[in-house]
């Protein structure tokens, strides 16, 4: 039986980079590396971030962020675009091998003609990370001013 948890969420992209995570969150949460079973990452055509779809005998290696707070997940599914759904998987630890249960950005449309291949973390790490964290500064100003200015 797999453990819940509703504040662990399993990363796979731009979220591998502590540098992104640390300009979201303001702060770097507990992180473990973890394997996602029946899943591949693509490659999105014109995007620098990958998606991932169910495909069998597939997997994916990411990692987990453990302890999230409300406002942190609410970050996450702005920052997320729309066109990812929110699942909850089943990922395996590396380290532990212990099974648990995490929410997963799962791309929306699994007929997408814009998926390909595979994506790459160093790869974007060497090309794109460092556009990728002003990108992310950016949106979190946006995000501050616009929460700031409700009532």
């Amino acid at each position: 039986m797999a453990m819940t948890s509703a504040n662990t969420v399993f990363v796979y992209g731009s979220l591998l980079s502590d540098d992104v995570v640390q300009v979201l969150f303001n702060r770097i949460p507990r992180t473990a590396p973890a394997i996602l079973n029946g899943y591949h990452r693509f490659s999105i055509k014109g995007r620098v971030y990958p998606a991932i779809l169910p495909v069998e005998n597939k997997n994916v290696t990411g990692r987990v962020l453990s302890g999230l707070s409300a406002t942190e997940l609410d970050i996450l599914d702005t920052y997320e675009a729309e066109e990812y759904d929110k699942r909850t998987v089943d990922v395996s630890l590396l380290d532990t091998s212990e099974v648990l249960q995490a929410y997963a950005y799962v791309w929306g449309n699994s007929t997408d003609p814009d998926l390909y291949g595979d994506w790459d973390f160093e790869n974007f790490k060497e090309s794109n990370l460092k556009d990728y964290v002003e990108m992310t500064k950016r949106f979190v100003k946006e995000l501050e001013d616009t929460t700031s200015s409700l009532p």
